[in-house]
């Protein structure tokens, strides 16, 4: 049983990173649920753990985008610093809700991230443009929002990080999406983290779906080279996926609100 679990929590972790690697985003919203029904933790743990696991592999990725001068430094790292405290607020609040509860709030949540990756489609955006002069009371706003949302799913959270850096600093896609990553991971660390300090964190499970993340992050990278012009129909298609596990989650956690699905 032991090998089963360590098998799938590879194989999660390598389908997550893949789908980041591919098209970019999104992949880090199916952390949870994917240990959840298929690695088999618990909610809280299942939390824990992939924000961890969604944290190591963000510095990874970020690692790559400084190296090729993708990052506004003063902006991420404004934009992580101020998360970080939203991030400690709203994973202390998320360990205290029932478990299905926070399971059920998620899913609406990943009906809503469907939605954004819907509306995106596969643009891009320059990377060019000028940069608009720091709002500094957005960029506050946006982080904090961003970070309590963070903490308290356990979710990495750069498919609103990179919206919310382009609506506070007005820097082009490209660099919001490299920029993103540094807040990504330092928000899931700082989750991880608090779940770690209250026992919430699956150590070996996390090594092992690192290690499936990095291998799918590479695949899915090589894959997007070669399918760069077909990206808006993978984006749908992760889209459509992310609305059937949603539906799932709401259908076997209605109960905790008193609903019938």
């Amino acid at each position: 049983m032991m090998v089963l679990q360590s098998v799938l929590a590879v194989a999660s972790g390598g389908l997550v990173g893949f789908t980041l690697g591919l098209i970019g985003g999104g992949g880090s919203i199916m952390a949870t649920p994917l240990l959840l029904y298929v690695v088999g933790l618990p909610p809280h743990a299942a939390i824990g753990t992939g924000a961890l696991a969604v944290s190591f592999n963000a510095f990874a990725n970020f690692a790559g985008h400084a190296r090729a001068g993708n990052v506004r430094w003063r902006d991420a790292g404004l934009f992580a610093a101020i998360g970080v405290g939203g991030a400690a607020i709203g994973s202390w609040i998320g360990k205290d809700v029932d478990g299905q509860r926070l399971l059920f709030l998620f899913a609406l949540l990943m009906m809503a991230v469907g939605v954004l990756m819907l509306r995106r489609g596969g643009g891009g955006g320059g990377a060019g443009g000028a940069h608009e002069p720091r709002r500094l009371p957005l960029v506050i706003l946006a982080a904090a929002c961003v970070g309590l949302l963070s903490g308290f799913f356990g979710i990495g959270g750069g498919f609103l990080i990179v919206p919310g850096l382009i609506f506070s600093t007005g820097m082009p896609m490209l660099y919001a999406v490299g920029s993103s990553l540094l807040a990504v991971g330092a928000l899931g660390l700082t989750t991880a983290a608090s779940y770690a300090a209250s026992g919430l964190v699956d150590w070996p499970i996390a090594a092992e779906y690192i290690v499936g993340g990095l291998a799918g992050g590479y695949l899915g990278m090589q894959l997007a080279c070669r399918l760069a012009t077909r990206k808006a129909v993978l984006n749908r298609i992760f889209a459509g996926l992310v609305f059937v596990v949603a539906l799932y989650m709401l259908y076997r956690n209605a109960a905790a609100f008193g609903l019938a699905i």
